[in-house]
Formats: C-alpha cells, structure tokens, sequence
C-alpha cells in the first residue's frame, strides 16, 4: 500500500495550532508520521516531546498510532480510533482546554529556554513577539523553507 502524506522534504507539516477533533498538534504529528512512513520526514521527528504530550493526554501509544497510518487511515478514521481506543476518554471541553493550553506552552526550564532561544537566534533573532512553542515552531518552519523572518 502506498501511503500518501506531505514530503517534508519538499514543506513543513501543518501547524501545530491546526485541530483535528479539537486537539491541536494532532493533524502535525499525522503529518510526520506519515512522512516517516514513506521516509519522506526530513529534518521532522515523529514521537517529539510535543508529540508525547499528545499521546500521555489521550493515553495511546506511538507506535500503535505509526501502525494505523501505516494501513493508509485518513484522519477522520485516525481521530475515530483515537478516541475509540484511547485510555484516557476526553469530552469536547476537555480538549479545547488542553488545546488553549497547549497553544500558550512556553519554555520553562533553562535547558529547554536555551534550546527554544537556540532556534529562535538562527530563525529570526529580531522577532521580539516569539513567546510560545508554536509560535516558534510555526517561525522555524516558515524559515526552514525559504520564508523570511
């Protein structure tokens, strides 16, 4: 079966602010593991800190996730096992206020604060409104593809 997704080769996976069912990060990670399905990823990892946040939040695990996209499941049919199988049953508000959370999540600790200003300096150093994570992650992709900050 040949599994279709973005060549992250070629473009970024979508924002992690976009939302499938309500969760952001979602559609991303279902864009990286598609792409590491076809060894199409690039410089994107599938099963990142962020993407583990998803998966404690709704209790499943990544690799069983990897064999769903790896049977060709659009997400509609991803979201619908999710919460089929998840451990961790989420009602409508639940998502969204894990989502407005997740939006807002900023760096910490020292290690992860210089890991985000690392990025951040080779991105744009003069962007002074880069706070968040997917804001960061939505600058660094941008620039990974010949945007300019």
């Amino acid at each position: 079966m040949v599994i279709t997704g973005p060549d992250l080769t070629q473009s970024s996976p979508r924002s992690p602010r976009v939302r499938l069912g309500g969760f952001v990060i979602l559609p991303r990670l279902l864009d990286k593991g598609r792409a590491t399905i076809a060894a199409k990823n690039g410089s994107y990892n599938f099963n990142c800190p962020m993407d583990r946040r998803f998966f404690d939040y709704v209790g499943i695990n990544a690799n069983t996730l990897m064999n769903q996209l790896a049977c060709g499941k659009s997400d509609g049919a991803v979201l619908g096992w999710i919460h089929k199988t998840a451990s961790q049953k989420r009602n409508p508000q639940e998502i969204a206020g894990w989502s407005l959370l997740e939006e807002q999540r900023a760096p910490l600790d020292v290690e992860s604060r210089k890991y985000f200003n690392d990025i951040h300096l080779q991105a744009a150093p003069h962007r002074l409104d880069i706070m968040t994570w997917f804001e960061l992650l939505d600058l660094d992709d941008y620039v990974a593809f010949g945007g300019n900050a």
